[in-house]
């Protein structure tokens, strides 16, 4: 199958979702929150996470399944690994994903940026996002160290895993995501 990296459909569909969940999780956080709301924030996650984005594109799921190391290790919420993980994803690929990233910082935060500037703006806006909802963005604030860190990369690299769209999120990448996380 042929998979394409500039598929402008299923990268709106994965802004959208994205700017969905910016957009209602304020209102799915509150006590009692309304139908509409969960229905929304339920209906954002099931086209995230059953391949409605994704037909024919390359994906990269290494945020995922870093994050899922964290909940393996320590028991952490899978939504809030993502929430640790993501900005260092973000800043550790930063040069391979550039022009996404560029995308992601002016259709999903509304400011067009270019560079590395883009790439900045979108961890701010990301991880003052999940503060906002009392969702801390350091491994520090759930007291991991780097003793979690080590065994997260001995684990990937006992594996051999090699992860993302294009195999190049290396045990040495994941070690940098998790230590700029610290």
């Amino acid at each position: 199958m042929l998979f394409r990296s500039n598929a402008k459909i299923q990268d709106r569909w994965a802004e959208g979702v994205f700017k969905t969940i910016v957009e209602i999780a304020p209102d799915v956080m509150v006590d009692n929150p309304s139908y509409d709301a969960c229905a929304n924030y339920m209906w954002s996650a099931t086209c995230a996470l059953n391949f409605f984005i994704s037909p024919g594109v390359n994906e990269d799921w290494s945020t995922h399944m870093i994050g899922h190391e964290l909940t393996a290790l320590c028991g952490l919420d899978h939504g809030v690994t993502l929430a640790i993980v993501l900005p260092g994803t973000m800043s550790v690929m930063r040069e391979a994903k550039m022009k996404k990233l560029e995308m992601f910082c002016k259709n999903v935060w509304g400011v067009d940026a270019k560079g590395d500037e883009a790439v900045n703006v979108a961890i701010q806006k990301c991880e003052s996002f999940f503060n906002s909802l009392g969702i801390k963005t350091r491994l520090s604030d759930y007291g991991i160290g780097e003793d979690v860190v080590n065994e997260i990369v001995r684990r990937f690299r006992e594996r051999g895993l090699k992860l993302g769209e294009h195999g190049i999120v290396t045990p040495d990448k994941v070690e940098a995501i998790l230590r700029d996380r610290l």
